[in-house]
């Protein structure tokens, strides 16, 4: 029997997996092993054998990784085959709430409130409650753990008891008012209202578990409850869920991933056929030795070894540095040399455990002129960029949150009081001239909303930049700065083209979705020659020829700052994540002195390092070799 093409370049494990036809199914990906590669050609597989396109929705966690298989998926298929729903699961999950949300009192045109939505949103909630002076920060996430386990407000209310929890409580009431009066949903309420849905309407999850005979899930480590519960309430009496994930590169259940959903697959779903991929074919054999010498110290967690497909490579290279300014020379001129010697500077990845330490790696690329990009600058998150979309989102659907965005930007002579007033709907009380600058601002939005529900969108923004006098104020300030910032905003007039097709005011909605689903390798391009900055969460599920890992101390990686919602064993997976990005070469840094909160502290190496054999090692640096201070 000829065997099918979809199994053509893939070891036995693989085969496995793609074959497999009916039934529960986990697979089980060590890092490098090919999942990617697994899931879209069983997709593809599927498909071949005679699964309509349309009745399979595989769903992942980010834009790029979506992207990277619905391309995949697209090469393997012939020409003019209909596509299966690729998409994440905050997509997915808009789709089905935008379609049957009215059961459940959600409307087709709802807001996605973003971070900075959030904030603006708490904080007004705070000062409600009689609290301006909390952080909104600690109740933002407060609030999205509870969301994340599938609390509700109400469930949450009722069984608050510590003084606390009250606060929590009443904050979040004020919060759900405020995103009532916007038509707003949060990232969380995207997930928990779907589940909502999914439970309370019948109808509903019959029609879905009609359109869907097929789901995979790509990192089913990283679902929390509520996606698990969804994920349970799609599938049909055939029970055909595919799912794939490792345990051990968990690295989310600060966000409330939970592991028990992986551990406990087969115990959800009896009859699982479970496959494991332990092949690694990105890392040299070094590289990926000394990952399993990390990771197998975890006890929770499934237990197999990662095998080197490819030769021995490098020794892993460590650097001891004096202090965070000796360890970012060090990192910089590594890279400079590297990139003398013809390698693209795109496979030349820096991570950090925290967000503080990119400042001085910047500051010594930026002297060395060695181009660099930090994942994790959203494009969508920029101010000037974030004010536009507050223009279309205000123009369309009034709202607290938006107005107070804009309504001084640019300034137009309307001050907090008369703002204040404005919303309260008290404008008679207004003076006649601060009336007349409200009414100007109300005519100038209802302007923009008839351009939006009659013009491609490409040319609203256009007409928006000028009707609201943003255009001319970047023009005014004939700093560079500014002049960076207008560049930003004709890049977004740019991006908006692609919905220009679209019906109005479709496109419209669909720009403020992409730019609320945003995430941070979404800013990633493949024509972009530079070197990646980036946290170690940021790096989840990339891969670069030659990988910096810096400060590796105790109390930085693994870190300090663990409380009673983090696992203890996370920061342990973190680092193999850290590590299993590099194919080629891996380079691990720490500093005998870190400047923190305005001091200097002694540091002291991490114990991760003293976990690697030495035979794998060498030391980096310039001069003699630098004398091993790991026990």
């Amino acid at each position: 029997m000829q065997e099918s093409k979809y199994l053509k370049g893939l070891n036995q494990a693989q085969k496995e997996a793609v074959q497999h036809e009916n039934g529960p199914l986990l697979i089980v990906a060590g890092a490098g092993a090919g999942k990617t590669k697994t899931i879209t050609h069983r997709i593809a597989h599927l498909i071949g054998s005679g699964i309509p396109p349309s009745k399979i929705l595989a769903v992942t966690f980010t834009n790029k990784a979506a992207n990277e298989m619905r391309e995949r998926v697209r090469h393997l298929l012939p020409a003019g085959t209909r596509m299966p729903e690729v998409s994440t699961f905050h997509s997915t999950c808009v789709r089905i709430l935008r379609e049957f949300g009215r059961s459940v009192g959600v409307i087709e045109r709802f807001t996605i409130f973003n971070r900075d939505d959030q904030t603006r949103a708490v904080k007004r909630a705070l000062k409600n409650a009689g609290m301006e002076d909390e952080n909104p920060r600690y109740f933002i996430a407060a609030i999205s753990r509870e969301k994340g386990s599938g609390v509700s407000h109400t469930t949450y209310a009722r069984e608050a008891r510590a003084l606390r929890a009250h606060d929590v409580a009443v904050v979040w009431q004020c919060y759900e008012e405020e995103l009532v009066k916007a038509s707003a949903l949060d990232f969380d309420d995207l997930l928990l209202k779907t589940l909502e849905l999914l439970e309370h309407s019948e109808r509903t999850r019959g029609l879905l578990q009609n359109r869907w005979s097929h789901l995979v899930i790509d990192e089913y480590q990283d679902t929390n409850v509520v996606q698990y519960k969804i994920a349970r309430l799609l599938l049909d009496s055939g029970r055909n869920i595919c799912v794939v994930g490792d345990l051990d590169q968990c690295i989310y259940t600060w966000r409330q991933a939970r592991l028990e959903n992986l551990l406990g697959f087969e115990r959800s779903f009896p009859g699982t056929k479970v496959v494991t991929l332990k092949e690694n074919y990105r890392s040299t054999g070094t590289i990926t030795a000394a990952a399993n010498g990390i990771i197998e110290k975890n006890k929770n967690r499934i237990p197999k070894q990662l095998l080197a497909t490819r030769e021995v490579g490098e020794p892993i290279y460590l650097f001891e540095a004096r202090d965070e300014l000796d360890e970012a020379w060090f990192v910089a001129e590594k890279v400079q040399e590297l990139i003398k010697r013809a390698t693209p500077p795109r496979e030349i990845a820096v991570l950090y455990r925290d967000n503080f330490q990119s400042r001085v790696l910047e500051e010594a690329f930026l002297s060395l002129q060695i181009p660099y990009r930090v994942v994790g600058t959203r494009f969508f998150e920029r101010k000037e960029v974030k004010d536009v979309l507050s223009y279309v989102r205000a123009s369309l659907n009034p709202n607290i949150s938006d107005m107070e965005r804009i309504i001084a930007t640019p300034p137009r002579g309307i001050g907090q009081a008369t703002f204040a007033k404005m919303v309260a709907n008290k404008e008679r009380e207004l003076s006649p001239a601060a009336r007349a600058k409200v009414m100007a601002f109300r005519t100038s939005l209802e302007r923009m909303k008839k351009a939006l529900e009659t013009l491609p969108l490409s040319e609203v923004l256009r007409f928006i930049l000028e009707e609201s006098g943003l255009e001319r104020m970047y023009k005014e300030k004939k700093d560079r700065e500014e002049a960076e910032h207008f560049e930003n905003v004709q890049e977004l007039v740019n991006l908006s083209v692609r919905y220009d097709s679209a019906m109005p005011p479709s496109g419209a909605h669909s720009l403020l979705e992409e730019a609320a689903l945003q995430s941070d390798q979404d800013e990633m391009r493949d024509d972009e020659n530079r070197v990646s900055l980036m946290t170690v969460h940021a790096s989840k599920g990339l891969e670069f020829e030659n990988v910096f890992v810096t400060g590796l101390e105790q109390g930085l990686f693994p870190s300090r700052r663990l409380d009673e919602h983090t696992d203890p064993e996370e920061e342990r997976r973190l680092f193999y994540v850290a590590m299993t990005r590099a194919k080629e070469r891996l380079f691990l840094s720490f500093a005998r002195a870190r400047l923190r909160y305005g001091a200097r502290e002694p540091a002291v190496p991490s114990e991760f390092l003293g976990d690697i054999d030495e035979r794998l090692t060498a030391w980096a640096g310039v001069g003699e070799a630098a004398e091993s201070v790991i026990e």
